[in-house]
């Protein structure tokens, strides 16, 4: 039996990165969460000057969520096909 080592190196650390990026983008976006919390709070309410960095920072985390179920549904549909 012959293992082949650079598949098997490049197919770990491929996997390593891509940990790390879901892992970081799931970060920010919980950092975005938090940040509209802030801003909501600051301000006193959902409107106002507050608002529109709110509204930023829950868009950027509905972009960081997103990325990460687009890769757990890209990791899901090559386990099952």
């Amino acid at each position: 039996m012959k293992i082949n080592w650079t598949a098997l190196g490049q197919t770990a650390g491929i996997s390593f990165l891509v940990t790390v990026a879901v892992v970081a983008a799931f970060a920010l976006g919980t950092v975005a969460l938090a940040k509209r919390e802030a801003a909501i709070a600051g301000n006193g309410s959902a409107s106002g000057s507050g608002s529109s960095r709110g509204t930023l920072a829950l868009a950027g985390a509905g972009v960081c969520f997103a990325a990460c179920a687009a890769a757990v549904g890209y990791g899901l549909s090559l386990i099952a096909g």
